[in-house]
């Protein structure tokens, strides 16, 4: 099991990648349900970090397949046979 220092290292970086290459995604981090504490005192462990770090992947993977997909769509649709 990881610990909490390196998970909160690959939030880090997998936030950094997301605000330097996809500003747009940026946007969307503070409103993750994973975000909002439910609890008064919400504690942090390193389950709840690998819970917030997996929802912080998924996002980033659906996103960025999500534009994957529209530019083969557009570039599909541009060519002529």
């Amino acid at each position: 099991m990881k610990t909490e220092e390196e998970i909160n290292a690959k939030i880090l970086k997998i936030t950094m990648i997301i605000q330097e290459n996809y500003p747009e995604l940026s946007k969307y981090l503070n409103e993750m349900p994973v975000t909002i504490p439910i609890d008064s005192n919400p504690k942090v462990n390193v389950k709840n970090l690998e819970k917030y770090y997996d929802s912080l992947v998924e996002l980033f993977r659906n996103y960025v397949a999500e534009h994957q997909l529209n530019y083969i769509n557009q570039h599909k649709n541009s060519r002529h046979l």
